[in-house]
């Protein structure tokens, strides 16, 4: 009897670049070389204690089900901080609690397209687009940005020249991962123009919109909810905000009804996001300025450490990150995964290594970020000086065994 195929979408999956080369990791740390991740946005800020408090005084036994909308004190949380931000027209009836903002992009990508459907997204994006677009069998346009123009939009007339009738939607970050760039007002006003006049849904991830440096200024698609009311998406998420990436909380948001009423509808088929977690997040509210002022801070000194290491080694090149905690970084190699793949097999430095995110799997056009990493300013400064250290002679034994 013939096998049978699993599905063409099980297998046109990626794997993550962002995890890839876990295993290897893995193996470096059972021979005994400490390993600095700066592959993944997973920071070593502090979670705020007020949410904290909240798991260590927890009684309710047993641990139930929440609503599938997300718990309704956390709701009210949101609601608060979306109006704190000056959109005083948000509602809780227009936000929809999902598992991590990666849950609200697929929300996002389903609730409006069609199998073979076309979304226009900016190169390089954040991987995990590719992998739900497969989830949702649709396909994503890239529009390339370039690091000489710090990846920041080209003109309209490049990002209309991907518009086909099969395009449903332009989906963006900013602050930008994996790049650091933050889109001027300018920017945001082009792509609403854009999406109105070629009635396309804009979808805006987000997730980094605190992590904005040297005084520049995070423009928010809320503030054209009103004008494209029927068109504009928000995903956004939690885990990076207040250090809650194991919480996996998320939010998607729009004034569409149709929209809200159909992610909602999804969030039944899963039931719900974590109790625990939502109650913990609820207290959002009572986090204190000093924390946001704390982290900004301590970010933007990351920021600036490591992009002026990278300075300083031969070969390498790096736009200045403008916002969020990544930087696309082209190296003096061919072939970035194998050079990430020879820094966890074959190197290592006073038996310390380090790991980064190749930058291939960031663009949907084959033979792009080739020689690029991605890198994730997730550790202290103290750590960051030591990875660029490691960088450099890896680099550099690297280059010799070729």
């Amino acid at each position: 009897m013939s096998k049978r195929a699993v599905s063409k979408r099980l297998l046109q999956i990626p794997a993550s670049p962002i995890r890839k080369l876990v295993p290897f990791a893995m193996a470096a740390k059972k021979r005994g070389i400490k390993v600095y991740h700066l592959n993944i946005g997973d920071p070593d800020i502090e979670t705020p204690e007020v949410m904290l408090k909240i798991l260590k005084k927890w009684s309710q036994n047993p641990i139930s089900y929440s609503q599938s909308q997300g718990e309704p004190i956390f709701l009210e949380a949101l609601k608060t901080y979306y109006n704190q931000l000056g959109f005083s027209f948000i509602e809780t009836s227009h936000l929809q609690v999902t598992v991590g903002g990666s849950e609200a992009i697929s929300m996002a990508l389903l609730a409006v397209t069609e199998a073979r459907d076309e979304i226009i997204s900016f190169e390089p994006f954040y991987t995990n687009y590719n992998s739900y677009a497969a989830v949702n069998g649709i396909k994503i346009v890239p529009v390339l940005t370039k690091p000489g123009d710090g990846f920041h939009l080209p003109s309209v007339k490049e990002i209309e020249k991907k518009i086909s009738r099969k395009t449903k939607a332009i989906l963006y970050c900013n602050p930008n991962n994996p790049t650091g760039t933050v889109y001027s007002r300018k920017e945001i006003e082009m792509l609403v123009t854009i999406a109105k006049k070629n009635n396309l849904f804009l979808i805006a991830d987000e997730v980094y919109r605190e992590f904005v440096y040297d005084r520049k200024k995070h423009t928010s698609v809320l503030s054209y909810f009103e004008n494209i009311p029927n068109q504009a998406i928000l995903v956004d998420s939690l885990s990076k905000r207040y250090s809650l990436c194991g919480a996996r909380l998320g939010v998607l948001s729009s004034l569409n009804k149709q929209i809200i009423d159909g992610v909602l509808r999804i969030a039944q088929g899963r039931l719900s996001a974590g109790l625990v977690d939502q109650i913990m997040a609820a207290k959002l509210t009572d986090v204190p300025h000093s924390y946001f002022q704390h982290v900004h801070k301590e970010y933007q000194n990351r920021r600036n450490v490591l992009y002026k290491g990278l300075q300083s080694i031969p070969g390498v090149k790096v736009p200045k990150p403008e916002g969020a905690f990544y930087c696309i970084v082209d190296l003096p190699v061919k072939d970035s995964e194998d050079s990430c793949k020879f820094l966890l097999t074959d190197f290592n430095l006073n038996g310390e290594t380090v790991m980064f995110a190749p930058a291939q799997g960031f663009y949907a056009t084959a033979g792009l970020g080739k020689n690029q990493v991605r890198i994730a300013y997730v550790l202290n400064t103290s750590k960051l000086k030591k990875c660029v250290k490691i960088l450099e002679a890896g680099l550099t034994a690297y280059g010799k065994k070729k």
